[in-house]
């Protein structure tokens, strides 16, 4: 859920506040190879497109019942944005899927930013998928409600509507394992940071379980990305003072800089492509755990076509 805000390394101007905040750089070393790991040898991938970088977005609950220092990444999102055909893909990855960890054994894709933070998850995400991330941007849940609230609140047609008897009241309540209902209706909806977080958030209700939470991921990332538009430079000094530093980010303000007559002239929706890893990508292990296995057959092809 958080991951959708960490949209601000393709929603910029937003995301020159995260860079103020913190400017925390990743450096990732290369992993030693493991036999279990999926084979990433890309499959008629075409040639790498001048210009073109990738983002790895991270979100966390990163709520009083964590350390600070060990949150897992609840959504992963890798953006490839293509300046010059004005081109995104946003890949969402199941928080369960089941795979080899850059520190070592195997466990589900959201431990590795708790084991080894920012660089664990990248060199995971970027050995797994074989694809190179360029940069990350991570935020937890009150990064995402601020950041939404200082943008004035975001436009969204809500498809997949909420209702949730048992949504975590973690974030304002007194005591960070209770429960609450919230609902979020089906139609046109302005929402402000606390509701547009409950749309994204929930995991209970949804037919599709965690895949419904990534479409909804990607349908509000795409909807700050809209409201960042009508920005001004004017405007990152009160955004980044109301975040406090709750978003990290790899990207220099050098390339920010660059990035900014960038993002402006993105205005085509139709030139954004989404994926979700669903069956026959993806299938359940029928284990007392809740992993996810990954059919590599199929989704290093796919991968490779819109991440070469």
């Amino acid at each position: 859920m958080s991951a959708m805000a960490g949209g601000i390394a393709y929603f910029v101007p937003a995301a020159q506040l995260a860079i103020e905040s913190t400017g925390q750089v990743v450096h990732v070393a290369p992993s030693p190879s493991e036999s279990a790991a999926p084979s990433t040898s890309p499959t008629a991938s075409a040639a790498p497109t001048p210009g073109a970088f990738t983002v790895l977005l991270l979100g966390s609950d990163d709520d009083s019942k964590f350390s600070s220092d060990h949150v897992l990444t609840q959504s992963m999102i890798l953006v490839r944005i293509v300046p010059s055909t004005k081109q995104v893909t946003m890949l969402s990855i199941p928080r369960d899927l089941y795979v080899p960890l850059s520190t070592g054994g195997s466990g589900k894709i959201d431990g590795a930013y708790s084991y080894g933070g920012a660089g664990a998850a990248v060199a995971t995400v970027e050995r797994d998928f074989g694809v190179h991330v360029d940069d990350y941007i991570w935020i937890g849940l009150l990064g995402l409600v601020k950041l939404i609230d200082a943008v004035g609140g975001i436009d969204v047609v809500t498809s997949n509507p909420v209702l949730d008897d048992y949504y975590p009241a973690d974030i304002y309540g007194g005591w960070p394992y209770d429960y609450e209902r919230v609902a979020v209706l089906a139609g046109p909806q302005h929402l402000d940071g606390l509701h547009a977080m409950q749309y994204v958030r929930s995991r209970h209700g949804d037919l599709q379980s965690d895949l419904g939470r990534s479409q909804r991921q990607q349908q509000v990332l795409i909807a700050i990305r809209q409201k960042s538009k009508q920005l001004s430079p004017a405007d990152l000094p009160a955004i980044s003072q109301a975040l406090g530093g709750e978003l990290k980010t790899s990207m220099g303000l050098t390339k920010v800089a660059q990035l900014l007559p960038v993002a402006s002239s993105f205005d085509n929706l139709d030139a954004i492509n989404q994926i979700i890893l669903a069956p026959p990508y993806t299938h359940g292990c029928g284990c007392p755990e809740t992993y996810i296995n990954g059919n590599w057959g199929l989704i290093l092809p796919l991968v490779h076509q819109y991440f070469p």
